[in-house]
């Protein structure tokens, strides 16, 4: 069995695999970096115990992490739980995949696992669009290389500025409102975030296309990939697994190795 730990900067998501399939188990716990290691360690064994699997039955502990403080703590927890010693994701992890980037080491752990996840399931030039804490466009080509990315903030980091800095403006629910000219408060938010990341997503969306030499596939991947349901025919696939798939296959090709 194997472990996919994806550390995020809303949640640290654990995945369960059993071979090449989907997951056993999809586990998800509130990322605080101030969070001592025990809470997560008993979250974990209660998830497994629940579950009826042994700490001891993994073979192999995949960690993605784009927040530093929890890194080293739960790779630490996760060998001392599974006496497994885990592999981190980093540029050099999946040889088969090329970061053709200025300085491979700064690229995201988790959009190397959704770009191996993509380049090993499709082999065709790809534009991955990850709705998390950041909203990201990341170009893989055919032949496994990470041409680049783009970042802007994501639906709730947009949403949680305005609360945080405007002072009469409330934080409102990600609900896709019916007109973009809102009569009230809430719908004049509402219609700015999601029908304005609308355009924006089609809009990066065909910018890519267009320095990748033309027609792509598009992979959407998490947490609110759905929220903005006139993108459905944008995209080929949504897949809120996409990032946990990659890191089951990065592990599975060190057990290979």
């Amino acid at each position: 069995m194997l472990l996919a730990v994806d550390i995020g900067n809303t949640d640290v998501v654990f995945g369960v695999y059993a071979g090449n399939n989907p997951p056993l188990h999809i586990w998800r716990s509130a990322t605080l970096p101030s969070t001592p290691a025990y809470r997560f360690q008993g979250f974990l064994l209660l998830q497994l115990l629940e579950a009826g699997i042994a700490p001891r039955q993994f073979e192999s502990v995949v960690i993605s992490s784009v927040v530093p403080e929890l890194t080293q703590p739960m790779a630490e927890l996760l060998e001392k739980i599974t006496t497994v010693r885990p592999l981190l994701v980093d540029a050099d992890c999946f040889p088969a995949l090329k970061l053709d980037i200025d300085h491979p080491y700064e690229l995201g752990s988790d959009l190397i696992a959704n770009a191996v996840a993509v380049f090993t399931r499709y082999r065709k030039n790809s534009i991955i669009v990850d709705f998390g804490t950041a909203l990201t466009f990341t170009a893989v080509t055919g032949d496994g290389r990470v041409m680049g990315v783009a970042i802007v903030p994501g639906l709730k980091t947009a949403v949680r500025a305005l609360f945080a800095n405007t002072a009469q403006l409330p934080e409102v629910p990600l609900l896709q409102p019916e007109k973009a000219i809102g009569k009230n408060t809430t719908h004049s938010i509402q219609s700015g975030i999601l029908i304005g990341y609308e355009g924006l997503v089609k809009h990066m969306v065909q910018r890519f296309r267009n320095e990748m030499g033309g027609d792509c596939l598009v992979i959407a991947t998490g947490g609110l990939s759905s929220i903005i349901n006139t993108l459905e025919a944008e995209f080929t696939e949504v897949d809120r697994t996409l990032t946990l798939d990659g890191l089951r296959i990065i592990g599975e090709s060190r057990l290979t190795q």
